[in-house]
C-alpha cells in the first residue's frame, strides 16, 4: 500500500519553505517509527538553503492512507522566524494533500471494440447504402464510438474506424494526465493559513532550528 501526499508552501513567505523542511523531516521521522518508507519523488527548493517550497512525497507501507491523512490539510509549524529577528509572527503554514501520480492508461484491443456494418448517405452513397461499407465502431471500456463511410471497402471503413479509436483513447489519456497535474498545482492557492489540522514545534533540544 502507498500513498502520495503533496506538500506546498503555497505563496507564503520563505519562512514557510523552511517550515515545510522542518516539517517534512518530523513526518519522515515519524513514518519511520510507524515502520512507513517515504520517498521524496520530486522537490522544488526554496530560495533558502534547505528549504523547500514543495515536496511530492511517496509512503509505502501497512497503514499508509492512515498515517498519510493524519498530515493532511493545514499543517502550522509554531516557532520564530530563522531570518527576521523582528518578526513576531511565530505560526508558518504549509498544506499537504494527497494526490494521483499515477495516471492509468487505457489498454487497446480491438478484441474490445464491437464492428458492426451500416449504411450512411453523402457522395456516393447509393453505392455505400446498397452495399453497407460503412463501420460502426464502439470502444466498450470508454464507451467511444466512430463511424466511418470515407471508403468503398468495408475492410478500409474498419481499419480507419480502428485508428481513430485509438487515437481518441490516447488523447483522452493525455487529457486526464494533464488534468491531474492541473489539480496538483492548484494546491498552491488552497493553502489556509489558520484553524490547522496539525501544530508541530521544534524539539526542547532545539532541534528543528
Amino acid at each position: 500500500m502507498s500513498v502520495h501526499l503533496f506538500m506546498t508552501a503555497g505563496r507564503g513567505p520563505q519562512e514557510c519553505a523552511w517550515a515545510l523542511a522542518r516539517l517534512l523531516r518530523r513526518l519522515e521521522t515519524e513514518a519511520a517509527r510507524k515502520n512507513l518508507t517515504t520517498e521524496r519523488v520530486g522537490t522544488v527548493p526554496g530560495d533558502r538553503p534547505g528549504t523547500h517550497r514543495s515536496v511530492l512525497l511517496r509512503i509505502a507501507g501497512p497503514g499508509a492512507e492512515t498515517f498519510a491523512a493524519s498530515w493532511t490539510g493545514t499543517l502550522c509549524w509554531q516557532a520564530p522566524s530563522p531570518y527576521r529577528s523582528e518578526a513576531g509572527r511565530k505560526n508558518w503554514y504549509v498544506t499537504a494533500q494527497p494526490c494521483q501520480v499515477d495516471i492509468p492508461r487505457t489498454a487497446f484491443s480491438e478484441a474490445d471494440v464491437d464492428v458492426v456494418a451500416c449504411r450512411t448517405g453523402g457522395p456516393g452513397g447509393q453505392h455505400r447504402n446498397k452495399a453497407s461499407t460503412a463501420v460502426r465502431a464502439t470502444h466498450r471500456p470508454s464507451g467511444i464510438v466512430v463511424v466511418v463511410d470515407t471508403e468503398r471497402q468495408f475492410s478500409l471503413n474498419r481499419r480507419i474506424a480502428m485508428q481513430r479509436l485509438r487515437q481518441r483513447i490516447e488523447y483522452g489519456d493525455e487529457a486526464t494526465g494533464r488534468a491531474v497535474i492541473t489539480a496538483r498545482w492548484r494546491i498552491h492557492d488552497e493553502l489556509e493559513r489558520g484553524n490547522p489540522t496539525r501544530v508541530e514545534r521544534p524539539e526542547t533540544s532545539g532541534q528543528g532550528h
